[in-house]
């Protein structure tokens, strides 16, 4: 037991998806695994464990943004043994390339700033995914003929973003998308040696200023979360 996770030693598994949202953790673990159990309650962050394929997997959820991300991936790593960290949720698209529903796997990640901003000092760390994750998840992808873009994405600190000037930099430089856990992720992950990598499907469109249904955005997520469960065992 964590501060912040409140399961037992050996209810996490070494693979664990991590959403923001704890409902959807619920949904993803009841949809995709079979037998899950519900490892976590502390805060109403919801946690399950299950199998799936008769391989062990966790679905946890992480809230928003990269300080509730850290908190979570620092305590699955350090108290549970967690090897490899899934993130899955949701993305703006920044390109015109980029549709709704579409699958985006994040190469690397822009930030302004992170929790772990302090620990490089005047360095510009570069967080990136894992190689092999992501090459698991862009053939899973492929083989299942989802419509998916690799490539840089920008994790953001604010949701209520006033700052226009700097999304038309990102989409000139080639920004996928914007989404606000992974490079956190991505640079926890590095510092224990582990791997991580963020799945993501895109329900909102900045340029066109489209955006999904909120009732369509979950029924729109299963192919994200298997070919996360795909890659994750590749």
């Amino acid at each position: 037991m964590s501060i912040h996770i409140g399961a037992k030693p050996g209810e996490i598994a070494e693979t664990v998806l991590m959403p923001g949202d704890p409902l959807r953790a619920k949904w993803a673990a009841e949809t995709f695994l079979d037998d899950p159990v519900c490892i976590n309650e502390v805060r109403g962050m919801l946690g399950f464990t299950g199998t799936w394929k008769g391989r062990r997997v966790t679905i946890q959820g992480s809230g928003m943004g990269m300080p509730s991300l850290s908190i979570y991936a620092n305590e699955l790593i350090r108290d549970y043994g967690a090897k490899t960290l899934i993130r899955i949720g949701s993305c703006g698209a920044m390109q015109e390339s980029v549709a709704l529903r579409d699958i985006v796997i994040g190469m690397a990640c822009t930030a302004m700033s992170t929790p772990s901003l302090g620990f490089f000092k005047e360095l510009s760390f570069a967080p990136c995914a894992d190689y092999g994750l992501l090459r698991a998840a862009a053939d899973a992808a492929a083989a299942r003929g989802t419509p998916t873009h690799v490539g840089n994405i920008y994790s953001a600190d604010v949701f209520y973003d006033e700052r226009p000037d700097l999304n038309e930099q990102m989409t000139r430089h080639g920004v996928l998308a914007v989404e606000m856990e992974a490079a956190e992720l991505y640079t926890v992950a590095a510092r224990f040696g582990c791997r991580a990598l963020a799945i993501l499907t895109v329900s909102d469109h900045l340029l066109r200023g489209e955006a999904l249904p909120s009732a369509d955005r979950q029924t729109s997520f299963g192919d994200m979360v298997e070919i996360a469960l795909e890659a994750a065992f590749s």
